[in-house]
């Protein structure tokens, strides 16, 4: 997906926090994103997987860190 399509899909179902985020990453306020792999940022894994390397484009870090209760 482009990143002109992430940011349609994002808007239609009106997920704007992630807009935010990408809009930050592009004004340079986001260097690094801490993410635990298995929750992602959205439910959607296609879309998930499109932000993320929309976000890598960008040049944002994502640091993935352990859910502490995924292995209780």
């Amino acid at each position: 997906m482009t990143k002109e399509a992430v940011l349609n899909e994002l808007k239609s179902r009106e997920m704007d926090d992630m807009v935010e985020l990408i809009e930050d990453a592009e004004a340079g306020y986001l260097e690094e994103l801490e993410l635990v792999e298995s929750i992602g940022l959205v439910y959607d894994k296609e879309l998930n997987s499109a932000l993320l390397n929309v976000l890598k484009d960008l040049g944002v870090q994502i640091i993935y860190v352990t859910d502490e209760e995924e292995g209780s």
